[in-house]
């Protein structure tokens, strides 16, 4: 039996003109998944990542601290959805990135402002049927499912792979025949640098665990984030 663990990357820079950065405090993240993960996996057989800076340099740090060489597969079909794209045609307003950070810091809890904007860009997205975005839902959702599909002809062994809340939201509402109008609930709650497990053999494919994140409890508490 084959275990995957696709692994959220740390916390990105928000607020920032280059959001496709780890911020410090994503770094840290990395580093403690690594330890962690060095406790509990005897070894590393593949490692994969998506395209985006952050996928990289939380890989980077986390495989570092794993002491694991593996240079990681890149596999598109793990990058994020273009979140610029789904805030600009929900609010055409915010074309304009300086608006949209302007607005949001205007308000109490800019992070929850956002969160609250972005997931109603999600959803208009989600249940689009005009067309109108450069990369559908069903387009993105199938793009991950065949990246799932890659990773998942290593026979056996542990795979690590490294991507975002999107990829690994429609993988896991493959695995457990989710609605499409449900699928970003699971989204909602993924924390930075969690752990979603999927074990694998001839019998098929499970979820295992999802948005894993007790290195994030206790005495670190304080590193638990979700944006």
């Amino acid at each position: 039996m084959g275990a995957v663990y696709f692994v959220r990357h740390g916390q990105a820079s928000f607020g920032r003109k280059d959001y496709d950065q780890l911020s410090e405090t994503g770094f840290e993240q990395a580093r403690v998944l690594g330890e962690s993960l060095r406790a509990r996996l005897p070894g590393v057989d593949a490692v994969f990542m998506g395209r985006m800076a952050r996928h990289r340099q939380t890989a980077e740090t986390c495989l570092g601290v794993l002491g694991v060489s593996a240079e990681p597969r890149i596999l598109a079909g793990l990058d994020e959805f273009d979140h610029e794209e789904l805030i600009r045609r929900h609010t055409p307003r915010y074309a304009d990135p300086v608006v949209l950070q302007e607005e949001m810091m205007r308000e109490a809890d800019p992070r929850r402002a956002f969160q609250a904007l972005f997931a109603q860009a999600v959803e208009r997205w989600v249940l689009d049927t005009t067309g109108g975005y450069t990369e559908s839902w069903s387009a993105f959702r199938q793009r991950c499912l065949d990246a799932l599909e890659t990773i998942l002809q290593t026979p056996s062994g542990t795979v690590l792979v490294f991507t975002s809340a999107g990829p690994i939201s429609a993988v896991c509402q493959e695995l457990l025949h989710i609605p499409d109008a449900h699928a970003f609930q699971l989204n909602w709650t993924m924390a930075n640098a969690a752990v979603t497990k999927v074990i694998h053999s001839a019998r098929g494919r499970y979820l295992s665990t999802l948005n894993e994140h007790a290195h994030f409890e206790g005495a670190r508490r304080a590193l638990l984030t979700y944006r």
